[in-house]
């Protein structure tokens, strides 16, 4: 079977081999193909993904395309990992949020909402492209803001796509750690929408032990996830908080320890990837493999330690030494497709956190608003867990953020101004006519040559 990355020469696509190795032969896949607009970058960080796969010893090939049609054709499984605009604009989404006083991060506010404007209308097309030359096929969305964007694909009426995320699997990870268990052990119950998502319920050997927790500060500050929020408000809030939620518990710390650090993690990435491509270019990755691992390696560590550290005036992770670095074992957002798969093809259950529509699981939300949630997956798809009503706080940010999704989702459909602004406006996080006025303004002018002109 095929599987085809779009955005096979994103930096991450190297980890997603490592990934895909690990499962491929249980999952059926015998081909990889790396699907991406740049063909300088595709070719180096496809061949280190021939490194990763000849050092598996698994068979399978790997084949690279700039041409779109070519490489979704006959696809049985289709990932989307694209940034349009590359690492530069992520830099520009968060200035031009903090030029105007609201926080830059990429997924969540103004950020989230500009490269949603870039994103929409290019996975569009794709999944046209895709309808046609691979109509059966399953589309994972990985592009941020991947919530935002499964919705608007999900409302274009392609229900064969699915939003996945790697923060709530890793959470569970290091919950699993913290308490000295195994992660099959636990069950982690979330809700929400992405990177706006609740813990519920959380199971160890049949209790639920979620209240004593949230409480147990010896636990929480040992969990990453956990430990950037005031013991106060997991002591109040009545269930753990997604790491994400930080930006608007803690908002004015955010944006403090941002303007402080005088750099956005966007910026500090975007230099990140161009050091490292520029010296794997200068590296026989054939003949000198190792090397070639190693210097990627650093800095995929270097860019994964600094993760939340600038938001949070946390130090970055010590990265070990350049000898000692080797590819995760982990399948991270790979993973959560995979299982997916192997559900679809052996009917075996897993448990899931995907974004996937409601379908009545939060009392107060529409059947085809796209939720994060956590699903009970089999061979006939995706089902998520039966939430029904939530508290009241939780409830009306939930409301206000998907507001804000519908109505950018109306505004790129049309290329409308006022929308734009209206979903904006409704915005936690800008929460204002003027502002979200200025930032639509300063968004559609920094990107016109994508967006081109909106009335």
């Amino acid at each position: 079977m095929k599987l085809t990355l779009i955005g096979g020469g994103g930096v991450r696509a190297v980890l997603f081999t490592k990934s895909l190795t690990l499962k491929a032969e249980q999952a059926g896949i015998t081909k990889l193909v790396l699907l991406d607009t740049d063909p300088e970058q595709l070719d180096v960080i496809s061949r280190l993904c021939r490194v990763v796969i000849a050092q598996s010893g698994i068979r399978m090939e790997l084949e690279t395309s700039t041409e779109a049609r070519t490489a979704l054709k006959d696809a049985k499984y289709i990932v989307t990992t694209i940034r349009t605009g590359k690492e530069q604009s992520r830099y520009t989404d968060e200035q031009i949020a903090l030029n105007h006083g609201v926080i830059g991060q990429e997924t969540t506010g103004p950020a989230g909402f500009s490269m949603a404007l870039r994103t929409i209308p290019v996975l569009m097309d794709y999944c046209k492209l895709a309808k046609e030359v691979a109509p059966d096929a399953w589309i994972f969305n990985f592009s941020n803001p991947s919530g935002l964007v499964t919705q608007a694909l999900r409302s274009a009426g392609y229900d064969r796509v699915i939003g996945i995320c790697d923060t709530p699997s890793h959470t569970k990870l290091r919950m699993a750690e913290a308490l000295g268990v195994e992660p099959g052990e636990l069950y982690v119950e979330f809700f929400g929408l992405n990177h706006l998502s609740w813990m519920s319920k959380v199971i160890y050997q049949g209790e639920n032990i979620l209240d004593k927790l949230k409480k147990d500060a010896s636990f929480t500050t040992r969990v990453d996830e956990f430990k950037m929020f005031d013991a106060d408000l997991l002591h109040s809030l009545p269930f753990l908080p997604n790491e994400y939620l930080y930006y608007y518990y803690h908002r004015e710390q955010a944006m403090a320890n941002i303007v402080k650090a005088g750099m956005t993690r966007g910026q500090m990435i975007a230099q990140n990837n161009k050091e490292m491509l520029e010296i794997l270019k200068s590296i026989d990755i054939e003949n000198q493999p190792q090397k070639a691992l190693q210097t990627y390696l650093y800095y995929t560590q270097k860019r994964e330690a600094s993760y939340m550290a600038i938001e949070t005036n946390g130090q970055p992770k010590p990265i070990p030494p350049a000898e000692e670095l080797q590819l995760p074992n982990s399948l991270g957002y790979a993973g959560v497709m995979l299982d997916f798969v192997d559900s679809l093809q052996t009917g075996a259950e897993h448990n899931i956190v995907l974004s996937v529509p409601n379908q009545g699981s939060i009392a107060g939300f529409h059947d085809d608003d796209v939720v994060e949630i956590s699903c009970s997956i089999t061979a006939e798809g995706a089902k998520p867990v039966a939430i029904g009503e939530v508290p009241e706080a939780m409830y009306l940010l939930m409301r206000n953020v998907k507001r804000f999704e519908r109505l950018t989702v109306e505004a790129v459909q049309n290329k409308s101004i006022e929308l734009a602004v209206e979903a904006l406006t409704a915005h936690p996080l800008v929460c204002s006519y003027s502002i979200a006025k200025q930032l639509v303004r300063d968004y559609l002018r920094a990107y016109q040559p994508i967006l081109g002109e909106w009335k």
